[in-house]
């Protein structure tokens, strides 16, 4: 067979590219983990974006590479990733294509566990638009690829479900026909380099083609793609020995990536440290989810979120304006969790690897039941604890110095504040349960961003308490009524003492490190602007973003939907202390666009 990758191009700076052919270590590894298929040349693809810092960091194009797409740049990333599979109904029906256009080597789609599949062991779901297109090694990393729309699986649930395998872009079928659209893929672009900036972890979008009728492929890239699901499937089917083959092969591609420290010195040490990171990193990543109001749909399959706590999949991925702790996303009357529940969801996964770890060193896999109060849950309840105190105060506006003398010497003050805090951040409308498109909810009464940005800089005019009907008056959402912002008793009682405790937390501040409150106000005056945005992007705006954006994107080339996605993501930074988001935009270009954008998140910013 021919090798069909046709690039005249200049190999010096584009040969990264070559290594993405399809071969992928888990595959020899853990040849039960995926199924294999040949692929070919896909037509008709444009390149509309390109993630050139990513393609940097990953070594595929050099460090002085102009962030343009040439002729030849274009070309290479469309040989690479302008692919569709031979799946089960091409062999079955005996479809002939052209031998230039099949690709030397095959390409795997993984299985893992997926809660919406009637089997639930695992051995029919995985991977069912999607195949992993391989590996890259640059500067002591390696890095994931995988791409999305490249064809249907036997994977899919629809497979699953109909019992039948379908043609690839079948339009009788949505998600089972294999193929993405191109709004998803401008949703993963947009939402996964915004939460990226801000700190949370995701697999990134390397670039986007687009085909025809609307359809796309959407190129992503992590140091690590593995889910829990993929493991979980082995504990389910009882087999001890993939599982274990499985957890080597990701302990030892953490290690390559020096995200875990020293080597482990005996099989106990790995498994035990194992727990331990695991544990520790889904206490900090729900206890963050909670605080920044990031639905990410945990559940007991672990299906919809990576290893390091990262974002996939973003279908279902929200982010609120206000705590909506009552809303669950709709799949076809199959109602999720809700961003609260997330965290039992998190510690059920942890449970889940307890008892895959004893499987894998007792050989004899017990109940679930026996992992619920071991070591690692209180672990994990303990870590949670300390994400949650540190994240308030960071909210406030605290920088991390300060944070760690109020944890060490003020614990029971940040304690009462949260507390105090919780009550207005989860007060509901007295309007009850309402239906959205996607799914339910119970909106919510304050925006407690809005009172942490504005309550230091009132302080500093006037060195006393607001009233608490000002407090209401700056707290308000728009969702609340006259009947909810009622200001009885107990709420005045719980606006002095979320007052009370937040000047006791600046004049603890204030007295440890030799200042004065009034100092202590001005920097959270600052910080608090920047961590509280008035103008912060909801799941709602990037919707509707999106959408503004496809009507203009047979007009924009790839360089301005680039400067498009800057724009948005240097207007949705909060970090206060990140200096390095200072972009130059070409205000002249795009300006009615980015002008749209921005009164976009403003009209949606307190929704789902």
């Amino acid at each position: 067979m021919k090798n069909a990758t046709s690039i005249n191009v200049n190999k010096g700076m584009y040969d990264k590219f070559c290594q993405v052919n399809g071969i992928h270590p888990l595959a020899s590894k853990v040849p039960d983990s995926c199924v294999l298929y040949q692929a070919r040349k896909r037509k008709n693809g444009k390149v509309t974006y390109f993630n050139f810092n990513l393609a940097k960091s990953m070594g595929l194009i050099p460090e002085d590479h102009q962030e343009k797409i040439t002729n030849e740049l274009d070309q290479i990333i469309l040989d690479t990733f302008s692919i569709i599979i031979i799946n089960e109904y091409d062999i079955n029906h005996k479809i002939k294509f052209k031998e230039e256009e099949i690709l030397p080597n095959k390409y795997m789609a993984t299985r893992y566990l997926q809660l919406q599949h009637p089997n639930k062991q695992g051995k029919t779901s995985g991977d069912g638009r999607s195949i992993w297109n391989g590996t890259i090694h640059h500067m002591g990393k390696v890095w994931d690829i995988s791409s999305c729309g490249t064809g249907a699986t036997c994977l899919s649930p629809a497979t699953s479900i109909n019992n039948k395998f379908y043609q690839s872009g079948d339009p009788s079928i949505s998600y089972g026909c294999g193929f993405s659209e191109i709004d998803e893929g401008y949703n993963t672009l947009f939402f996964s380099e915004i939460l990226k900036k801000n700190g949370i972890e995701t697999e990134q979008v390397l670039a986007l083609i687009r085909y025809p009728n609307g359809m796309s492929i959407t190129v992503r890239a992590h140091s690590n793609l593995l889910r829990p699901s993929h493991f979980f499937r082995y504990i389910k089917q009882g087999d001890d020995k993939n599982l274990k083959k499985l957890l080597d092969y990701y302990v030892d591609r953490e290690i390559e990536n020096k995200s875990w420290g020293p080597k482990p010195t005996s099989e106990k040490e790995k498994y035990n440290q194992f727990m331990h990171n695991i544990t520790k990193t889904f206490a900090r990543t729900t206890a963050t989810f909670e605080d920044e109001y990031i639905f990410c749909w945990l559940d007991w399959d672990g299906d919809n979120i990576l290893m390091d706590g990262g974002i996939i999949d973003y279908g279902s991925v929200r982010q609120f304006g206000l705590f909506h702790h009552n809303y669950r996303f709709d799949d076809d009357a199959r109602f999720s969790t809700t961003i609260t529940e997330q965290k039992l969801k998190a510690k059920y996964i942890i449970q889940t690897f307890a008892q895959g770890i004893d499987f894998i060193l007792s050989k004899s896999k017990k109940k679930i039941n026996i992992f619920k109060h071991d070591k690692y849950q209180k672990l994990f309840d303990q870590t949670f604890k300390q994400y949650k105190n540190r994240n308030i105060l960071k909210k406030i506006g605290f920088n991390s110095n300060q944070q760690d003398i109020l944890l060490e010497h003020n614990l029971k003050d940040v304690l009462k504040f949260r507390n105090a805090f919780s009550y207005f951040e989860k007060a509901k409308t007295k309007e009850g349960p309402a239906k959205l498109p996607d799914g339910i909810t119970w909106s919510v009464i304050f925006c407690m961003r809005d009172i942490l940005r504005e309550l230091p800089q009132l302080y500093l005019c006037d060195e006393k308490n607001i009233l608490p009907e000002e407090f209401i008056d700056i707290a308000k959402s728009s969702y609340a009524t006259e009947d909810d912002l009622y200001l009885n008793s107990y709420r005045q009682e719980k606006i002095n003492l979320f007052q009370h405790q937040y000047w006791k937390l600046i004049r603890a501040i204030a007295e440890k490190t030799n200042t004065t409150p009034n100092k202590v106000l001005i920097e959270l005056t600052m910080r608090s602007s920047v961590i509280n945005k008035y103008y912060r992007v909801t799941g709602d705006a990037i919707g509707n973003i999106v959408d503004t954006v496809l009507k203009q994107s047979p007009r924009l080339a790839p360089e301005e939907l680039e400067d498009l996605l800057h724009f948005i993501v240097h207007q949705q930074q909060f970090n206060p202390d990140d200096i390095s988001s200072v972009i130059e935009h070409k205000k002249h270009e795009n300006y009615k666009i980015k002008n749209r954008i921005l009164t976009l998140v403003k009209d949606f910013r307190e929704g789902i």
